[in-house]
């Protein structure tokens, strides 16, 4: 798996998980899903991710 695979994966998931906690707990969590958003939008102009740092130091490609 590459960086920008792992990357998709944990931004997905994270997303996903923001939103079940949301609908069924409080909607507080939907602030973690714009957290998310911006963060990918950042490193869109940026071109640098703390994720993929991490993904880097964990192994991956």
């Amino acid at each position: 798996m590459t960086v920008n695979e792992a990357l998709r994966l944990v931004a997905g998931t994270m997303i996903l998980i923001s939103l079940y906690l949301a609908i069924n707990y409080t909607q507080t969590w939907l602030w973690f899903t714009a957290f998310i958003a911006v963060n990918l939008i950042q490193s869109s102009f940026t071109k640098w991710c703390l994720m993929m740092t991490i993904l880097k130091k964990l192994g991956l490609k």
